[in-house]
């Protein structure tokens, strides 16, 4: 059984939420709990902007859970210690020496400095005297170690509190962003391909709790479609707390579509039935927005007048978060989060569903009325949110 250790979590934004930053801590320190959920007792505890976690597991592991956390700007194991000047030292020391055997073993020369942030003004020493006092202590010991306070490859940081002090000497960055949660529920239209993941992911970013809905055209399409985006939905369930996916069967309104509706407006069709759909189900789960992964002119429905016309359909706000995105930094952030190789995998997207030749690229809202004047539009939306699965994705 593991020890239990200690992390120091850091915040950005939430520090600036002035009377409503208690809410944004409580809901971050509750996102904490649950991501440490499999590590045994969970402590979270405000120390005057910072949080002190503490699981049953080693700092490593509760560090590298932390940071993948939104609100959470970086993340450190530290070890404890008593507020008094030798027993830092001697805390120090130890840090030193476990990092340098861990990480620096067999270097001959490792670029160094310590690091005090004194919040608590009553301790004796200032932090540059105290600064110095550690790296007098510790340098001696190890004679690879070379000052070096403008680009350090070991800084050695201590932090000195009226609660106690902490002792660390790494800095594992977070996503920064928003607690989610904070900022309502949100319905991502989830796809396939590489935009949407990316798109639910900055929407969480900024606070959203994001539930996934995605669109099921069998037998147009095999079973493996639907197999992988509950794989991207598991992929980013592990950046909130619990992640829900309704998955739509769409086949019949793409058929009925087909046969009925110009053979241009097909996909701009397609699109207006899923943000309609997508709308009663956000209203029936007290969504505030859909998300979209459309990005300007990136394909001949997300013009700006196609657009404008899906838009038409939702009877909720429409948030793009790629909208001025080009495919190369879609991408570069889909494999930063870890989706791109999965939105590789083959499997067609429904919108690929009897595809037009020639789609319509400035479409208008009169023409799309006109279209589909001749579909039981309430009927075909019934039947597919009677017939939606529900599933509770887990990371």
């Amino acid at each position: 059984m593991e020890p239990n250790a200690q992390v120091f979590v850091r915040y950005g934004e939430l520090s600036l939420k002035g009377g409503n930053r208690a809410f944004f801590e409580r809901t971050l320190k509750n996102n904490l709990r649950a991501a440490l959920a499999d590590f045994g007792e969970v402590k979270v505890h405000g120390i005057r902007g910072r949080l002190l976690v503490s699981a049953q597991a080693s700092g490593a592991r509760i560090a590298e859970k932390c940071s993948r956390v939104f609100g959470v700007t970086s993340v450190s194991p530290a070890v404890p210690a008593l507020l008094d000047v030798d027993a830092i030292t001697e805390v120090a020391r130890q840090c030193a020496a476990e990092t340098i055997a861990n990480q620096f073993m067999g270097k001959e020369q490792v670029r160094f400095r310590t690091k005090v942030n004194r919040a608590e003004k009553r301790f004796p020493l200032m932090s540059r005297d105290f600064e110095i006092h550690l790296a007098d202590a510790i340098m001696p010991e190890h004679p690879q170690l070379k000052v070096d306070l403008s680009n350090p490859e070991l800084t050695l940081e201590v932090d000195v509190r009226s609660e106690g002090a902490w002792v660390f000497s790494s800095r594992l960055p977070g996503p920064g962003g928003l607690p989610v949660g904070t900022m309502g529920r949100a319905f991502c239209l989830l796809s396939g391909g590489i935009d949407s993941p990316v798109a639910a992911w900055m929407a969480m970013k900024r606070g959203m709790r994001v539930e996934f809905v995605s669109f099921y055209s069998f037998p147009h399409v095999g079973p493996q479609s639907r197999e992988k985006i509950i794989t991207l939905a598991e992929k980013l369930a592990g950046w909130q707390p619990t992640t829900v996916l309704h998955m739509v069967p769409f086949a019949e309104y793409q058929e009925a579509v087909r046969d009925e509706c110009p053979p241009a407006y097909r996909t701009v069709l397609y699109r207006r039935a899923m943000q309609r759909i997508s709308t009663r189900i956000a209203w029936r789960r007290k969504g505030k927005v859909l998300i979209t992964g459309e990005s300007v002119g990136q394909v001949a429905s997300q013009t700006l007048e196609n657009m404008t016309v899906i838009e038409e359909a939702s009877g909720l706000p429409v948030l793009r978060p790629l909208v001025t995105f080009d495919k190369t930094e879609t991408i570069q952030w889909a494999r930063a989060i870890g989706t791109y190789e999965l939105s590789n995998l083959p499997a067609p997207d429904c919108c690929t569903v009897f595809q037009p030749e020639r789609p319509v690229i400035y479409g208008r809202i009169e023409e799309a009325h006109e279209a589909e004047a001749f579909l039981d539009v309430d009927a075909l939306t019934l039947n597919a949110l009677r017939n939606t699965e529900l599933l509770r994705i887990e990371a």
